[in-house]
């Protein structure tokens, strides 16, 4: 018998809330699955779509873009408004690819909100974790060929 399906989650963190947030939640030993690989960012506004999609191309089974509460809560100004333009651009892109819209999840969790960061890890690994592994690549070579 194989071993139940456990999501691979990729989230890109903004140093200054939501990893702060994330760091928080362990510190305190908040109930959270260990699903999510955490890439600390300076800024979400410095996120590439590239990135998404090549977290996606090496085997994640969700995504997760978290940063500083907009308008104007930004270390960096207006980084937050980067992120708030790009990313139903980024929605857009997933769905051409075939990617269902409940294995990206984008918003915005301050430092002190570690309650929240860990309801959203553990939220977010359930609903991957009913999608199934995303075999993106399969489904690429299928279309293609």
């Amino acid at each position: 018998m194989s071993e139940p399906f456990e999501p691979r989650i990729v989230g890109f963190l903004c140093n200054w809330c939501t990893y702060t947030a994330a760091d928080s939640a362990g510190v305190s030993r908040m109930e959270q699955p260990p699903n999510v690989d955490v890439i600390r960012v300076m800024c979400s506004g410095r996120i590439d779509p590239a990135f998404i999609l090549k977290a996606f191309a090496e085997g994640a089974d969700g995504v997760i873009v978290s940063g500083c509460h907009p308008p104007g809560d930004c270390h960096y100004s207006n980084g937050n408004f980067k992120t708030f333009r790009r990313m139903p651009l980024v929605e857009a892109l997933l769905a051409q690819y075939g990617i269902e819209a409940g294995r990206f999840h984008w918003g915005w969790i301050s430092g002190a909100e570690a309650v929240k960061w860990a309801e959203l890890v553990r939220e977010f690994t359930e609903q991957v974790r009913v999608l199934g592994p995303l075999d993106w690549q399969h489904e690429l070579a299928d279309k293609e060929g």
